[in-house]
């Protein structure tokens, strides 16, 4: 085993902004080298990056080198000499060198890179805030639940992100209330609107402005005027919204009226734009032109529609996928998006987005309930206290584990195998099933998932949530039709089959099987190679169980390659992963299949 490291990290250096410069450096390195298929030497030696366009050479220092991709890597340096002369490079430098390389290098002009440069750096600076603050904590701060303080342990982001903590458009002072990492909190901003401009649906009939009412009711709630409904708003959407054409000639004519801040306090979960309330029934997942990582997250009403119909589908039928599941893996849920709202100018779902589309979410956590925690935030890196020490935990995941150990009375190690047997059973399997027995298939990354652990540390139950990521395979989508008739009119749905597995493979797969086991890995828990292992016993068990995932088991065992969101590369081409195509929404690359390795 090549354990991470504990001692020296660069992570724990008592400057928070050194600290998240070199959190920043590195992520930007473990990106680039994954997209571009640079090969990462063994940890102790260095990675040489040469960059003929910049004619300039990168010496990074391999702190662990993963199977997975998880790589650990310390300050890089810029090559002055033959002799082995270098100087310091921070963030600034090895952006402007990287991303040049991937512009001219592919013949693009040089400017193209600007707006990625520019998001890398401004990354760096929001982590540094986070950093300071949560150093400022006392020992033992947390969050107000256990799902409220996964959702705001993501001090670092993505750790295959070059810019994981951008965040353009808003003000520090803005950022202190909205951002999970610093655990803001802030009000709803309301408006008042017109029956007749209120447009939305939900998946069991109900009109969606009693469900508004509901959300908007109690001390301190909006003073809503009699006959008009309440209409919820992220305080930076309501400010953008309020210039666009449409929402402007709503509030002109009296139909639409800002109410402003009103109510109780909710809580940015990872995502920055879906809130929690620990006492309310529902979450809600705002739109927010604001570009993170990806995308700006503006809500588009296809995806809305898409929430509610895959609430009806899920639910369709004595036998339908939600009862399947419920009597075959009780541990594993999905949170739906059963109703949305909005307002239109001429009343119509169907028309263009007026950037106050809300989706209504699940809340099955209400007052603490379920014990669930995001399983990024689970895996999410810690830095130390700010005195150059490590953490007392590099993760969560690290705490649960060495639990789990003491429980059982085993190692480390085992105890991390004994985990990742215990997350497969309640997450993976049965999401692999749901698409064999159904067609059904989702995106779960690791944002996307939550899990429960129990007295020992070991997962419990699975949650999925995030109705945006939904697709059915054409050789099913008859059976679907049939259990719901319509099921695929008027939303994105359907598609071929093994565009279908290519993608779960790579959610599934790639970013949360194989990103778990590079974390087992980067925190010195185990083996990846012996994780590995386990992860591929459990995979051909279920390919000889469940003959309807054939495609997508094939694809991750026996694959060479397996298709990867590239985010350095979307990045750098300026892509919204929201609009256009979804077969071109992003950059994909090939990536070594460590499934297919240890086979061998």
């Amino acid at each position: 085993m090549n354990p991470g490291p504990r001692d020296g990290d660069p992570l724990d250096h008592p400057d928070a902004r050194r600290a998240a410069d070199a959190a920043a450096t590195e992520r930007l390195v473990r990106a680039y080298v994954r997209d571009t298929g640079t090969e990462v030497p063994a940890a102790g030696r260095s990675l040489h990056l040469v960059l003929p366009v910049s004619r300039t050479t990168l010496r990074v220092p391999v702190r662990y080198r993963s199977a997975t991709g998880w790589h650990r890597f310390g300050p890089a340096r810029v090559v002055t000499s033959e002799r082995g002369g270098s100087l310091p490079a921070d963030t600034a430098l090895v952006a402007a060198v990287l991303v040049r390389e991937a512009t001219l290098g592919r013949g693009l002009p040089p400017h193209t890179g600007t707006d990625a440069v520019g998001r890398v750096l401004d990354s760096a600076r929001r982590t540094a805030v986070h950093l300071a603050r949560r150093r400022e904590e006392p020992p033992g701060a947390a969050g107000p639940t256990p799902f409220l303080e996964a959702e705001q342990a993501l001090l670092l982001g993505h750790p295959f992100h070059p810019a994981p903590k951008s965040r353009e458009g808003a003000s520090d002072a803005e950022l202190e209330l909205w951002s999970p990492e610093v655990r803001g909190s802030f009000p709803l901003h309301w408006f008042a609107a017109h029956p007749d401009v209120v447009v939305g649906e939900s998946a069991d009939g109900r009109p969606v402005a009693g469900l508004l009412r509901a959300l908007a009711a109690g001390p301190g709630g909006p003073d809503v005027p009699d006959g008009m409904v309440p209409v919820p708003a992220h305080p930076w959407q309501a400010r953008e919204a309020a210039g666009r054409p449409e929402v402007a000639a709503l509030l002109d004519a009296g139909l639409l009226r800002p109410l402003g801040p009103a109510g109780p306090a909710w809580w940015p979960t990872s995502s920055v734009r879906t809130v929690h309330r620990p006492d309310a029934g529902a979450m809600l997942k705002l739109s927010l032109g604001m570009r993170i990582t990806n995308s700006r997250r503006n809500n588009l009403r296809g995806e809305l529609r898409l929430g509610v119909r895959a609430a009806r589908l899920l639910a369709a039928g004595p036998d339908g996928p939600a009862a399947w599941l419920r009597a075959e893996h009780p541990e594993f849920g999905i949170l739906r998006d059963p109703a949305w709202v909005s307002v239109d100018p001429g009343g119509s779902p169907d028309g263009p987005e007026t950037g106050l589309e809300t989706a209504v979410r699940d809340n099955p956590f209400r007052g603490g309930a379920g014990d669930a925690r995001c399983v990024a935030g689970l895996l999410s890196e810690r830095t130390g206290p700010g005195d150059g020490s490590p953490p007392a935990h590099r993760a969560a995941l690290c705490e649960a584990v060495e639990r789990t150990a003491r429980a059982h009375g085993t190692p480390v190690a085992e105890a991390s195998a004994r985990w990742l047997a215990r997350y497969l059973e309640v997450l993976a399997v049965p999401l692999v099933r749901l698409q064999a027995r159904y067609g059904v298939a989702l995106e779960p990354h690791h944002q996307n998932t939550l899990v429960a652990l129990d007295r020992d540390g070991l997962p419990a139950a699975g949650w999925y949530r995030d109705s945006q990521g939904y697709y059915v395979a054409a050789s099913r989508a008859g059976e679907l039709e049939r259990l719901l008739p319509g099921a695929a009119e008027g939303v994105e749905l359907v598609f071929d089959d093994a565009f279908v597995d290519e993608r779960v493979a790579y959610y599934l797969g790639v970013a949360n099987l194989l990103g778990l086991v590079g974390a087992f890995g980067a925190y010195g828990l185990a083996d990846e190679e012996e994780l590995l292992r386990v992860l591929r016993g459990a995979l051909e068990r279920l390919r000889a169980a469940e003959p309807g995932a054939k495609g997508l088991l094939e694809l991750l065992l026996d694959a060479p390659v397996l298709r990867c969101k590239g985010n350095f590369l979307t990045c750098v081409d300026g892509l919204d992963e929201l609009v256009g195509d979804v077969h071109t929404q992003s950059v994909y690359v090939d990536l070594p299949n460590p499934l297919a390795e240890v086979h061998r």
